[in-house]
């Protein structure tokens, strides 16, 4: 059974770079990544939240949040 990762930016230049790392560094096999554009999808900033995104990039797997680098903080973006 396979794990969803979700992966959390904002458009920006540090998150689109991260987007394509993560992307590519994940398993296929043991991974679905979900990728989650927060300035085109504004009403989902609550879910981030709530996984415990504090900023982007960022990813939740396995019910843990692991922040990238640094584009941008949550709260600026709702």
């Amino acid at each position: 059974m396979k794990t969803t990762a979700t992966f959390y930016h904002a458009g920006c230049p540090v998150c689109v770079e991260a987007e394509q790392s993560v992307a590519q560094a994940l398993d296929p096999q043991r991974y679905n990544v979900e990728i989650v554009h927060l300035g085109d999808q504004a009403g989902r900033v609550a879910e981030a939240k709530a996984a415990g995104v504090k900023s982007v990039p960022a990813i939740v797997m396995n019910g843990q949040t692991f922040h990238i680098n640094f584009g941008a903080a949550i709260e600026a973006l709702g």
